[in-house]
């Protein structure tokens, strides 16, 4: 075989492990299944995921710039550490953004948008949320769909990092005991009446309250919280 074919089919392969890596650390963090501050160890996520301590190494490397990893100058990496202040922030930059993403996208409405808006939605509901990696791929694509007739790209890829560093709070908030009370699905149709009435203010309105609802039930969450020493 061929030696650039052979060495191209091997930097695919430790991509893919790469990927695969980056994809399943992802999720452990903002699920929950790794905590704020635990220290990430290349060999126990090495055998647990069954692949190279390379991919692991890359993929850990990945998750710093996405501020869901932080690197511990000669101690390795850590996940990143949550705090009142820092979902703050979050919370605010998205409902600036999302904000004018949405009512830009709304006056630029057509009936393909409003097409692909009404079949995420659809698509969303219809997945059982026990199944968390393709619940949550449907829940983003139904989220940046709202947004994606803005534009504007680069306001689109902040919109989509902010959702990205928002989820694990959202999972944090599920902990507390009312949050059940919650009915998401009842904000999520009301979100969508509005974008397809294309009535702007109202549409902003209730997306802004629905990111601030998961806000209400941290509070009580981040009043307990105990930081994490390593």
């Amino acid at each position: 075989m061929n030696k650039d074919i052979q060495t191209t089919e091997l930097d695919a392969q430790t991509a893919s492990a790469t990927q695969k890596a980056y994809l399943a650390i992802q999720r452990m963090i903002v699920v929950g299944e790794i905590s704020a501050g635990e220290k990430l160890k290349i060999g126990t996520l090495t055998a647990k995921l069954g692949t190279g301590a390379s991919p692991v190494r890359e993929a850990l490397s990945l998750l710093t710039s996405d501020q869901l990893v932080e690197r511990i100058d000669h101690r390795g990496f850590r996940a990143a550490q949550t705090s009142r202040e820092n979902f703050e922030e979050i919370l605010g930059l998205r409902c600036a953004l999302e904000d004018r993403a949405l009512r830009q996208s709304i006056a630029a409405a057509t009936n393909e948008w409003e097409e692909r808006l009404v079949l995420s939605h659809h698509r969303m509901v219809r997945q059982p949320r026990e199944d968390v990696e393709a619940f949550e791929a449907l829940h983003k694509t139904f989220h940046m769909t709202l947004l994606d007739n803005c534009g504007s790209p680069i306001l689109i890829r902040y919109c989509s990092q902010l959702y990205d560093l928002n989820i694990r709070y959202r999972y944090i908030a599920g902990q507390t005991v009312n949050y059940q009370s919650r009915d998401i699905g009842a904000e999520h149709q009301a979100i969508l009446a509005a974008a397809v009435d294309r009535n702007a203010d109202l549409a902003a309105e209730r997306l802004i309250n629905h990111y601030r609802q998961t806000g209400a039930f941290l509070n009580g969450f981040f009043s307990r919280m105990v930081p994490v020493d390593l």
